[in-house]
């Protein structure tokens, strides 16, 4: 090494730089000079750094390159073995004094590192499905129900209010990072000063039920009777006594509430009553009604947009609210009229069951209703909790049940919000304690103003309509999900069929020993459980409004006469009748209905594909293009409609059931066990339902924008009845696009669009 290094000196000592020359002191250290020799330059040569300037080329280069590299790696050895030696530490041999075999120690390995698995990798679907109906026992909805059973709970109300902190209190224990969405709502609330009155003669009625956004004012015209205010029902009545200018009476039942009063404004009438007839519901004569008959949902103040505080929108109204005044009686009052009404006879399908009664169909005799109702500005909140999915968060299933009533509102509101919190309580449990790993995301929803029409939902989609439709892969209404004990009906998206038949053969029908499925015909379900879902249905804007799978489901009893609950939109709406429904079984009736809600959460959460059936819709499209082809067919025929067909029509049929094929095709050969891919599979099937929506319409005029189940001319069932040839044309082309569209979403690629229309 010594000999390296003095080597090494000594050339460092003899090299002279171009600039730089390393000169030894008389002490022995070195110091460096500047060597000025090579920059100087002749009288007339270029100064330093013109383009000619070069700087003296080095001597011995070579060599001295060399010279230093082998330097440099011998001190480096050197070093390395210098380490080497003083820190290698000899083999020890262990003591074998105490009989241990003589070896030589190694370092011990770690153990090698084991992918642990997620704690749901060890639970079947039968494990989970296990779980969760355990959980749901009828001893937990004992306690939730009495928990949530109030006397008063009007939307906006002190006592809503608490009930809302009181379910925010519960999301925020259960650790779900609940959250509030106020709204400022107008609702419409009878007017204490200036009760609403009914003169018909000598009598005069003064009702304490309502409706909620009639149009104020007072009216006088013939008393009409209209049994239930069906189109078919007014045409008739029509072809015997002139309705113009008429106060229409009506019994309750087969339409809604607010479609009665909309078809009878459109023939003319000026004003309706409508009472509770006792061969529709089996209640006492003298039992008030409330409703509302705004044709829509929502704060009808505020179409198409939210209710927030801060918006700044120019008045407006929404289309639906009705033109004429609109008032409920008692079935005494309406006795009362209907034996006074006189005129000619209704026949056999006009009468009820009221005693003493003909059931005439009047106009001979005048009668005025007054109706004061007013607004008011009311704080409404929903509340709102979440268990967050571990794959795809931002897809999520929402749970929402409405908290508000007319009076107790025991089926209506306190089943729904006790069926929400124990399912909350549950899928919690199961992803805290059961290790249940939950792929998208659940949010529960508690809704206020429900009975004014959906109010606090409807606000909801629209405030947040660009982050929730295209994001909520199910709607699931709560409720009245228990209305009796002995069957089961339904109403939802086609999407959603067969989920529903796969949950009913794993929900027993409540004290049965055979499931749901088997009990409503087996094969024969849909014909058994199927109903349309009516505007009133609570789930209706998250389907015709916002385009999200939907479904509302009750137990309900056998000897119904009606789609809804009797009890609705009385005080007879408590716990003592629903128990009388169930036969005193409403805690196990209402764990049945939690199991089939949970179990169609837990399917649309746990799977790697969504269990929506795109296929399903083939069918409704099919019958309702048929339609139109006799529609047009007969107009045609008759000289009323020309040069017009639904071929085009026809052919974006097939394209949706070409897309929906592919569909089809692209789950049996993709590894859904890849989230990418499976992600944009379920991202095709999401697009289905939301592009049934028509782009042709106003939200604002026509909220319900469903092609197959919205509201108004541009719905197919609307076109199939369509007499203006010059309307049926326009639509025909419009939906004919939407259909097409529809079917170009469900493509993966654009370049895969099929463009043979």
């Amino acid at each position: 090494m010594e000999r390296v290094r003095s080597a090494f000196q000594s050339m460092m000592k003899s090299e002279r730089y171009s600039r730089f020359t390393l000169q030894p002191s008389e002490n022995s250290e070195r110091h460096t000079e500047v060597n000025l020799s090579d920059y100087a330059v002749d009288d007339g040569a270029e100064a330093p750094g013109s383009p000619s300037f070069r700087p003296a080329p080095p001597r011995n280069n070579r060599r001295t390159v060399a010279f230093m590299i082998v330097g440099f790696l011998m001190i480096f050895v050197a070093g390395y073995l210098v380490g080497f030696i003083s820190h290698h530490k000899p083999k020890v041999e262990p003591d074998c004094g105490q009989g241990m075999k003589s070896e030589t120690t190694t370092p011990a390995k770690a153990a090698p590192t084991q992918a642990v698995p997620p704690p749901e990798a060890s639970l079947s679907w039968n494990d989970l499905t296990r779980l969760l109906k355990g959980k749901l026992s009828s001893n937990n909805f004992e306690q939730t129900l009495k928990k949530f059973d109030e006397p008063t709970r009007s939307a906006g109300s002190d006592q809503d209010m608490k009930l809302a902190n009181g379910i925010f209190s519960t999301f925020q224990t259960l650790g779900m990072h609940p959250w509030t969405d106020i709204h400022y709502v107008q609702l419409q609330m009878p007017n204490s000063e200036m009760p609403n009155t009914v003169y018909f003669g000598s009598d005069v009625f003064k009702p304490k039920g309502y409706l909620a956004y009639s149009k104020p004012g007072r009216v006088e015209g013939p008393l009409v009777y209209g049994n239930y205010g069906r189109q078919e029902d007014l045409d008739f009545v029509q072809r015997k006594v002139n309705l113009k200018g008429s106060v229409l009476l009506l019994r309750a039942g087969k339409i809604t509430l607010a479609q009665q009063v909309d078809n009878a404004a459109r023939m003319g009438a000026s004003a309706v009553l409508i009472y509770l007839d006792t061969e529709d519901y089996n209640v006492v004569t003298e039992t008030e009604l409330y409703g509302h008959v705004h044709l829509g949902s929502g704060d009808p103040y505020t179409p198409g947009f939210p209710s927030f505080n801060h918006t700044q929108f120019a008045p407006t109204e929404s289309a639906g609210l009705p033109e004429i005044p609109a008032q409920t009686i008692t079935a005494n009052s309406a006795a009362a009229l209907l034996k006074k009404i006189g005129g000619p006879d209704g026949g056999s399908d006009f009468r009820g069951e009221l005693k003493s009664v003909a059931y005439s169909l009047g106009g001979t005799q005048n009668i005025t209703v007054e109706v004061n109702n007013i607004l008011v500005n009311k704080e409404i909140h929903n509340v709102f909790g979440v268990i967050k999915g571990f794959t795809d968060p931002d897809r999520y299933v929402v749970l929402g049940a409405q908290r508000d009533a007319w009076g107790a509102g025991y089926t209506k509101a306190t089943v729904g919000a006790s069926v929400l919190i124990e399912l909350a309580k549950t899928f919690h449990e199961m992803v805290e304690k059961d290790g249940f790993r939950p792929k998208r995301s659940i949010i529960f929803a508690s809704w206020s103003a429900g009975e004014f029409g959906s109010v606090g939902a409807t606000e909801w989609l629209e405030g947040y309509m660009s982050s929730i439709d295209q994001n909520v892969v199910t709607y699931i209404n709560l409720d009245g999900v228990v209305m009796g004990r002995e069957s089961f009906i339904a109403s939802a998206s086609p999407l959603l069929y067969g989920l529903m038949e796969s949950t009913m053969k794993e929900v027993k029908m409540p004290q049965k020993v055979s499931s749901i499925y088997n009990e409503m015909g087996a094969q024969k379900w849909e014909t058994e459980v199927l109903r349309p879902m009516s505007m009133e249905d609570p789930a209706y804007p998250f389907l015709a409004f916002a385009g999200i799978p939907s479904i509302s489901f009750h137990f309900i009893s056998k000897d119904f006469k009606t789609a809804s609950y009797p009890y609705y939109g009385t005080a007879l709406d408590n716990m003592d009748h629903l128990n009388y429904k169930t036969n005193h079984r409403t805690s196990n009736v209402t764990a049945a209905a939690a199991q089939f809600a949970g179990l169609m959460t837990l399917r649309l959460v746990h799977d790697h594909l969504l269990h929506l059936d795109v296929g399903r819709y083939y069918g409704p499209i099919t019958k309702s293009v048929l339609q139109i082809y006799k529609q047009v067919n007969q107009l045609t025929q008759a000289g009323k409609l020309k040069d017009v067909s639904p071929s085009w029509l026809n052919r974006a049929r097939g394209a949706y059931k070409r897309a929906a094929d592919d569909i089809a095709n692209a789950i049996s050969n993709t590894d859904m066990t890849d989230n990418e891919a499976a992600r944009i599979l379920n991202d095709r099937i999401m697009r289905v339902e939301h592009s049934l929506l028509s782009p042709y319409v106003s939200v604002v005029e026509t909220p319900f924008r469903h092609l197959i189940f919205g509201h108004g001319y541009h719905t197919l069932a609307s076109i199939a009845e369509a007499k203006d040839p010059e309307l049926l044309q326009t639509q025909l082309a419009l939906a004919t696009w939407n259909l097409q569209g529809c079917a170009n979403a469900m493509v993966g690629n654009v370049w895969d669009i099929d463009d043979e229309i």
